[in-house]
């Protein structure tokens, strides 16, 4: 299986803030992002692993600033690494106010991807191959995040 570079896969969704998206103080619900959050890292990692994939697990989510009302929010989504069938897919939202020419990052989240068959059992994915400075920097700190995620998953209530 060939390594794909990172822009491979690589994917941007724009959606505009309605009302009904927002709660009494007239800014997204959190829950909304985190569901446009999962369907753009799922696409990004089917994009990559050319297979139907599953959310293993949402790692981190940040929220950095609010969006509001007629306000556009961009999601950019990309793989920054991968181990045997699964991915690390880093999403970055930022909200722009068209009419003030304004824009900023509201939040940040990692998830991992697995790639499954048919059959509904994890399959191989190709590896990943960054490219620019944040792509490297990303990859480079790739390690760190899962071991923070299996440390984690050790915890017991």
């Amino acid at each position: 299986m060939e390594a794909l570079p990172v822009k491979t896969s690589k994917m941007t969704q724009t959606r505009l803030v309605f009302p009904p998206d927002t709660n009494h103080m007239g800014t997204i619900f959190g829950g909304k992002v985190l569901a446009y959050i999962d369907e753009i890292a799922a696409l990004t990692a089917m994009k990559h692993a050319n297979a139907v994939v599953v959310t293993a697990s949402i790692d981190s989510v940040n929220f950095l600033s609010a969006a509001k009302v007629g306000e556009a929010l961009t999601l950019e989504a990309c793989v920054t690494k991968t181990g045997r069938t699964s991915m690390e897919v880093y999403v970055k939202v930022y909200a722009e106010d068209f009419l003030q020419g304004e824009q900023k990052v509201t939040t940040e989240s990692f998830l991992t991807m697995v790639a499954v068959g048919e059959d509904g059992k994890p399959v191989s994915v190709p590896e990943v191959i960054p490219e620019t400075k944040e792509e490297k920097e990303l990859y480079r700190t790739a390690a760190d995040r899962k071991k923070e995620r299996e440390r984690k998953a050790r915890i017991s209530i």
